[in-house]
């Protein structure tokens, strides 16, 4: 008998892997925070044998090399991968027995990168398990064009091929689990469910449903944008990244907060978007710590920019130093908690803003009321239907494009309200008057506000 455990990243919409037997297991594409990795192999009382990567990840921070190192398991890169440390190469075809009865083998599916491997964990000869990294996806596959944009079609067409190869070689009842799909913008379309198998996805993916030609037409088409600090996971995922340090960061005074927003640093507020409206360090950006921090802050900020990070409470403090470190913001330059009135000096206030639905919205403009309407979701979300008359700037392009952002009060809005959370934020601490919509953009059309559609 052999086990499976699902380490889920909810934040950057990937999941890792501890699978193998009563003694001994491999870790999948772990998470750079690798204690969470070694605390579930000590729960299952099993020794880490082997680390294996699916491919050199784009989107987020590898801990392989380091829990590799602390276990001293045989690191498992694909061979045609570059890289710049010691490991173990696997090419397709090669197997590594994790447990008695239990093999790993390694099955070449290139697409989301060259060099990309799944691995298929076999009991007694026969599939148990698919490990499919960016390649065969839950309803989907993993985009193909992070690596070189000359090299997007040909990953392309090889994607479809090695969903293929997956289908032929394994039987309808292997589960497919994959690393991204949940979330990640490494998947080509957003996928649906949370469990699948192969016999599933014969019947689900257009990656083996539809003809090469049609595949890759329809998913080059729909690829959405692409996270600007992706361009640093890969360099050092290829590097070897070095061990974190999650150890709790200076606390800073009202001073000290002040003094670094002078400087030109980031001070990032964790806090609720509610709270955030309510009251709020001048010049502070807001990326609610139940959002997708990782994600939008390292896609927004100038890159190396030192962090300050402010919330209610230390444990708040702690989750998002854990979920930063997996896209390479490493240490926060100083951290403060508790009642925010507190974090600004003596005879300062604190800063505020109006939240809204999109009937208030209405209202203002049924009354005849010029308003600008700021649109921050992407290129694709706006495509499929949009509120008359509302500006459009990206949220994560926002940053470098304030000054195309009309005069006036800026109604802002998004899909849902997170997004439009971190855009007011932003209009704030440059002086803008702004109302956050904080509602789902189905809501627009309830409303009575017209949108345009395709």
């Amino acid at each position: 008998m052999f086990f499976v455990d699902t380490l889920e990243f909810e934040g950057l919409g990937n999941r890792s892997y501890l699978v193998g037997g009563p003694r001994a297991a491999v870790a999948v594409d772990p998470p750079r925070d690798v204690d969470q990795v070694i605390a579930a192999a000590a729960k299952r009382g099993v020794r880490i044998a082997y680390v294996a990567e699916t491919h050199v990840h784009n989107d987020y921070i590898t801990g392989g090399p380091e829990l590799a190192r602390i276990t001293g398991a045989s690191y498992l890169v694909p061979a045609a991968a570059h890289v710049s440390f010691a490991r173990t190469p696997v090419a397709d075809g090669d197997t590594v027995t994790v447990d008695e009865g239990l093999v790993l083998r390694a099955l070449a599916t290139p697409g989301h990168t060259p060099h990309h491997t799944s691995y298929v964990l076999e009991e007694d000869g026969r599939g148990a398990a698919a490990f499919t990294g960016g390649s065969l996806l839950i309803g989907t596959v993993g985009r193909p064009d992070l690596v070189e944009p000359r090299l997007t079609e040909e990953l392309a067409r090889a994607q479809h091929a090695s969903a293929h190869r997956l289908a032929d070689e394994l039987d309808d009842e292997v589960p497919v689990l994959p690393t991204h799909g949940f979330g990640s913008f490494c998947s080509s379309s957003q996928a649906e469910g949370d469990a699948t198998t192969i016999g599933r996805e014969r019947t689900a993916n257009d990656a083996l449903t539809l003809d090469v030609d049609t595949f890759v037409a329809e998913m080059l088409a729909g690829l959405d944008d692409v996270p600007a600090y992706y361009a640093h996971m890969g360099p050092a995922n290829a590097a070897g990244p070095a061990p974190v340090d999650l150890t709790p960061p200076g606390r800073a005074d009202a001073g000290e907060i002040a003094a670094r927003l002078a400087a030109g640093e980031w001070v990032v507020d964790l806090r609720s978007r509610t709270a955030f409206a309510e009251g709020h360090v001048t010049g502070s950006f807001n990326f609610e710590g139940d959002g997708k921090l990782a994600t939008y802050l390292a896609w927004l900020i100038p890159w190396g920019k030192p962090v300050t990070l402010l919330a209610d409470t230390w444990e708040r403090i702690a989750d998002a130093q854990r979920e930063l470190v997996r896209v390479s913001i490493d240490r926060p330059a100083a951290a403060a908690t508790g009642d925010p009135a507190a974090w600004i000096r003596e005879g300062e206030r604190l800063a505020s803003f109006p939240r809204a639905r999109f009937a208030d919205l209405a209202e203002v403009r049924g009354r005849g009321e010029e308003v600008a309407v700021l649109d921050v979701r992407r290129d694709s979300e706006r495509a499929a239907g949009h509120v008359e008359g509302a500006v459009h700037v990206p949220v994560h392009e926002l940053y470098g494009r304030l000054d195309e952002v009309p005069s006036g009060t800026v109604w802002v809005h998004c899909a849902g309200g997170m997004r439009a959370a971190i855009a007011a934020s932003l209009l704030d601490a440059a002086g803008r008057a702004v109302v956050a919509v904080d509602d789902g953009f189905d809501a627009a059309h309830e409303a009575g506000l017209t949108v345009t559609r395709p």
